[in-house]
């Protein structure tokens, strides 16, 4: 099993930045691939980025693609998050997930953290 707790969200201002972070506990991290995913208020979890196990391999999705950036460090069983230029439409409680693929579907991913909210003001 993997236990995951997040962190690392707050309020900014558009156009700022962020880094989340996702801690993992547990023996077959380094062997899982790990996806964030969002939640905006009345809308479906969004497939943001994920990263292969080893962290050679990253894909992201949608307006995520080139403002922000996964990456992991299997040596602190931690996962990050760097979201660059944010706006607005970026606020949502961000989720790390732990999967044996990267797959952009949130059902393919076995465990969860409990999320943490990114709020972007104008």
């Amino acid at each position: 099993q993997v236990q995951l707790v997040e962190s690392g969200g707050g309020l900014v201002q558009a156009g700022g930045s962020l880094r989340l972070s996702c801690a993992a506990s547990g023996r077959t991290f380094s062997s899982s691939a790990m996806g964030w995913f969002r939640q905006a208020p009345g809308k479906e979890r969004e497939f943001v980025a994920s990263v292969s196990a080893r962290g050679d391999r990253a894909y992201s999705l949608g307006s995520a693609k080139g403002r922000f950036t996964i990456s992991r460090d299997n040596a602190k069983n931690t996962v990050y998050l760097q979201m660059n230029r944010l706006k607005p439409e970026d606020t949502a409680v961000y989720y790390c997930a732990a999967g044996s693929t990267g797959a952009p579907s949130w059902s393919r991913y076995d465990y969860w953290g409990q999320g943490t909210q990114v709020t972007v003001s104008s």
